[in-house]
């Protein structure tokens, strides 16, 4: 299988325009494999500068690696663009579209780090400041940017880096273990994908937010991960939504509070003002 890795100038798209609204994505290729295009949506601030380089913030949609839809943190992406971010939903593999396995799903996450970090400069960010975020499947995507050393696409430049530098999870996987979720698909690679048997010193800072009637993502699950971050002197910052499920993070009613919590965070490490 013939991968590509498409790297577009944003010069040609961006000519002429001074301001970008927050609400009006730029729309990228940033990986074809054979016929298949993987796009992202990429938001940026209003006003932007051409030197500037902002924090970034990178999403990934959940739907178990089987399916998804690019815009489900649409909402958040907007929030963040608004305030000073430039923030990026990612397409990604999946099953019920490509026929495909969860390490395709992870080759793409991080072959999308990846292209952000290499056009840094004509998508406005600052390489050393991006954000993974990603709900359920796409929260493990994010983390395992981080923890997953093995798992690459043969074109990527493995020269780039496509570990983020803080992490927002989303009731994520991150326990693929017999005791957890997706064993019975990377069986025989299981530990090195999942996130919890990976933590080691030098983890970014992290916030993972999490229903307690959670039946996917136990809450002892996100203790224990919180607990082996904090082990290694890193900070992990748990917040549990009593009695809401796996997906909570969807509901509108909650999204006033969980960006609240999430902006104080993001606040405390320095990427908002």
């Amino acid at each position: 299988m013939k991968t590509k890795i498409l790297l577009i100038s944003l010069f040609i798209v961006c000519l002429g325009v001074g301001t970008i609204n927050a609400q009006k994505p730029i729309e990228l290729i940033y990986k074809q494999i054979d016929t298949t295009k993987l796009k992202m949506l990429v938001y940026k601030p209003e006003n932007i500068k051409p030197a500037s380089r902002c924090n970034a913030m990178v999403f990934f949609f959940g739907g178990g690696w089987v399916g998804g839809n690019i815009k489900q943190f649409e909402p958040f992406a907007i929030h963040y663009a608004t305030k000073g971010m430039v923030t990026v939903l990612v397409d990604y593999r999946v099953k019920s579209r490509n026929g495909t396995t969860p390490f395709e799903s992870l080759k793409d996450a991080k072959t999308a780090m990846r292209y952000l970090k290499q056009n840094c400069k004509t998508l406005n960010i600052n390489p050393d400041r991006i954000v993974a975020s990603g709900g359920s499947a796409g929260g493990h995507l994010a983390a395992a940017c981080f923890t997953n050393e093995s798992i690459n696409e043969q074109t990527d430049n493995l020269k780039i880096s496509s570990k983020p530098a803080v992490l927002l999870l989303f009731n994520p996987v991150i326990d693929n273990s017999k005791d957890g979720y997706g064993y019975d698909r990377v069986e025989e690679k299981w530990e090195e994908f999942s996130p919890l048997h990976n933590i080691l010193k030098g983890f970014p800072p992290t916030a993972f937010f999490l229903g307690t009637k959670d039946k996917l993502i136990p809450v002892k699950t996100s203790e224990s991960f919180k607990s082996k971050i904090d082990s290694v002197g890193s900070r992990c910052d748990l917040f549990l939504f009593e009695n809401e499920q796996h997906g909570f993070f969807n509901q509108q009613k909650l999204r006033t509070d969980i960006l609240s919590k999430a902006d104080k965070f993001l606040t405390s490490i320095g990427y908002l003002r």
